[in-house]
């Protein structure tokens, strides 16, 4: 009985002890869905310094500086909302836009990069160097951040780190593919290296090519359904500094037909999208 009243005590302290000396394990912050993918946005856009929270004050402050700027123009609450909406869109249409013009910088140079990275690791350098001396040696639209990742690595070592800040800052399916089987070839080894990045190098100038003449195609046909689709609220734009005008749209039916106007042109904006719109590679390895 003594052995046993002993025994449990011993272990009473022992787990006290732990219990006084272990952190405890704290679950990882998930951030919201919207702050993800709005800080991709950012970093696909290749804004630097600027965060989710102040993309949303930004779109906040114009929204209300056009609404108050068209409501002492037009005295005209309702056409004030309209544009002041439109306002607080901006900063973020004008996101999509650096979007979609980097995106095609990127797939220009992307195979540029991975004939650079064979190259090296033919030449016998390490992955590390490899990959450094993209930013000497590569585009000059990725130097940056290659530039970065050498300085990060030469002062801390870490590969994983660092390459997990490259891979952020990039913000690519395609860098990500290509980090991802660096860090695999770094891991584990392998002599196919070189003959996965030639590979992947060609297959990115034949997707290269056919995304370009598609996207030329149908260019003039997106460009004329924005046309169309701003055409009538510039045209209440000019409408709202005739007084008989604003009377009209501040009357009850006039609030009607701007919700019915404003409803219809959003429903054919994301229609016009969703057509035009071209397969687009999902980050699945981030």
């Amino acid at each position: 009985m003594g052995l046993l009243i002993g025994l449990m005590f011993g272990l009473g302290l022992l787990l006290i002890w732990r219990a006084a000396t272990t952190e405890p394990v704290r679950k990882a912050k998930v951030e919201p869905r919207w702050r993800v993918e709005l800080s991709d946005l950012i970093a696909q856009a290749g804004i630097e310094s600027v965060t989710p929270g102040q993309v949303i004050a930004s779109s906040a402050g114009i929204g209300i500086f056009v609404f108050v700027s068209t409501l002492v123009v037009s005295q005209a609450p309702t056409i004030a909302l309209c544009f002041a909406t439109f306002g607080a869109w901006s900063p973020l249409a004008l996101l999509r836009w650096r979007q979609r013009q980097r995106g095609s910088e990127l797939r220009e140079v992307w195979p540029e990069i991975v004939d650079n990275l064979a190259s090296a690791v033919r030449a016998g350098l390490s992955l590390p160097e490899a990959i450094a001396q993209i930013g000497v040696r590569g585009p000059e639209v990725l130097r940056p951040p290659f530039v970065r990742f050498g300085q990060d690595y030469r002062t801390s070592g870490r590969f994983d780190e660092s390459i997990d800040r490259l891979k952020a800052t990039l913000a690519d399916p395609v860098g990500d593919r290509i980090i991802e089987s660096v860090r695999m070839a770094r891991e584990v080894g392998g002599s196919d290296l070189g003959r996965l990045l030639r590979t992947l190098s060609s297959f990115l100038r034949e997707d290269a090519r056919t995304r370009a003449e598609l996207e030329t195609r149908q260019g003039w046909t997106v460009n004329a359904a924005r046309l169309a689709l701003a055409a009538p609220w510039l045209m209440l734009g000019l409408l709202s500094l005739r007084p008989e005008a604003v009377r009209a749209y501040n009357s009850a039916s006039g609030v009607v037909v701007l919700l019915v106007g404003g409803a219809l042109s959003l429903v054919a904006y994301r229609v016009m999208l969703r057509i035009a719109r071209l397969p687009t590679e999902q980050r699945v390895l981030r």
